[in-house]
């Protein structure tokens, strides 16, 4: 190779060499301290694409959970209130199981009518009830005409997968508990519809004022045993629903873990693997810098010629 000083064909391609190894020994850098393989684009530009479409879903699907738990909270506020509903129903019949002893006065009497009464007020504001604003049971429907016990026609959607209504839904009832309550007439062998229907013959066990309440006398212990057989078939229907729901939880649960871990393998960058490129390029790059010097100090030996 001739002897050159306008070009220094060693000192280039040792040029070259220090810059591409530096490169690389700023991507490894980049990488570890970040922790991702996938620094920018042009690293894997579609392993980014997918996952960035994998984020997304892990996003939503974390969402869906939060949902599906607020769900199973409006359950449980829903259950709480049954279960109150319930021992309301329960005392009444107590108070009229009472009220039907020989040894009672009417003084007495009177005393558990005034119990009876003010359990009913009670039990009417339990059927208003709301959980974050949400009615926890059902009392009329969207066209305005009385609800008929068991038919849910109020229901919750929650959607149980990161694909909204495209996906699985599940409905939440609103529970019918005035319904269940209420009877035609004077028979107890059916809860048909709420108060206030059409012809003003329904039986109540819940009023919102003392003056609108039964008197102790006015009903039988039939009422009683049919309204708790219609609260245990609304819990019961909760029950279900709360499983379902819990259920799809898990479901989302192990999605989400495997969505995280499927990202992971295209995002996350191997320590072992990246710390002994970066050993490498550290070295590499020292050697680049050294041999440049020596590539430039070769030109030396034109001065010896010269001179």
């Amino acid at each position: 190779m001739s002897l050159t000083i306008n070009t220094n064909p060693a000192a280039i391609r040792a040029s070259f060499n220090l810059a591409k190894n530096n490169k690389n020994l700023q991507a490894s850098l980049s990488r570890l301290s970040s922790g991702k393989r996938i620094t920018k684009p042009s690293d894997d530009a579609g392993g980014l694409a997918v996952s960035m479409k994998l984020s997304a879903s892990i996003n939503r699907t974390k969402a869906a959970i939060s949902n599906i738990q607020n769900s199973l909270s409006f359950g449980e506020v829903q259950d709480g209130a049954l279960q109150a509903g319930a021992r309301i129903v329960d005392r009444l019949a107590e108070l009229k199981s009472l009220s039907l002893d020989v040894m009672k006065s009417s003084a007495d009497i009177a005393n558990y009518n005034t119990e009876f009464k003010a359990l009913q007020q009670q039990l009417h504001s339990i059927t208003q009830e709301t959980f974050n604003g949400v009615s926890l049971f059902a009392s009329t429907t969207t066209t305005g005409s009385a609800i008929t016990f068991g038919q849910n026609q109020h229901t919750v959607s929650v959607f149980t997968s990161d694909r909204g209504a495209a996906g699985s839904v599940v409905s939440l009832n609103k529970a019918t508990l005035l319904a269940a309550i209420t009877f035609n007439g004077t028979s107890a062998a059916t809860a048909t519809t709420a108060a206030g229907a059409t012809g003003g013959s329904n039986i109540a066990l819940a009023s919102s004022t003392a003056s609108g309440s039964l008197s102790i006398g006015a009903l039988g212990i039939s009422f009683f045993t049919k309204a708790l057989e219609n609260i245990a078939t609304l819990r019961a229907q909760n029950g279900a629903t709360m499983t379902r729901l819990q259920f799809s939880e898990d479901h989302l649960r192990l999605t989400n873990a495997n969505l995280e871990a499927a990202n992971s393998r295209i995002m996350d960058v191997d320590v072992a693997t990246e710390s002994t490129a970066l050993a490498k390029y550290n070295i590499l790059s020292q050697a680049s810098a050294a041999m440049l010097a020596q590539a430039n100090s070769s030109q030396n030996t034109a001065l010896m010629l010269l001179g």
